[in-house]
């Protein structure tokens, strides 16, 4: 069984930055990719950002992409999303989940996750 627990969110102002974890437990952490993805009031949730099971590749959405870093530290167990230059459109519920198999085909897709954490609110506001 795997758990998944995301930590860091808060209520901060536009351009502020704000820290994310994930800390995992169970087996296969390090051999999983983690994704982190997020759902604002009235919309579907999205794919924010992956981190391959090696560490070595990331991939961010569009909306993200400059703005905020995922990484992993395996000893710890722990995946990090570091959100810098934050609008009031980043607000949502973040949630950080684990991929069903090593190298999924399509990191965006929530189908290829299998464990999801409870969810942490950011909100950001002007």
């Amino acid at each position: 069984q795997v758990q998944l627990a995301e930590s860091g969110g808060g209520l901060v102002q536009a351009g502020g930055s704000l820290r994310l974890s994930c800390a995992a437990s169970g087996r296969t952490f390090s051999s999983r990719d983690m994704g982190w993805f997020r759902q604002a009031p009235r919309k579907d949730r999205e794919f924010v950002a992956v981190i391959t099971w090696s560490g070595g590749t990331t991939y961010y959405a569009d909306s993200v992409k400059g703005r905020f870093t995922i990484s992993k530290d395996n000893a710890k167990r722990t995946v990090y999303l570091q959100m810098s230059s934050l609008k009031p459109e980043d607000t949502a519920v973040y949630y950080c989940a684990r991929a069903r198999v090593p190298s999924v085909a399509d990191y965006t897709k929530e189908e290829n996750y299998n464990y999801w954490g409870q969810g942490t609110q950011v909100t950001v506001s002007s």
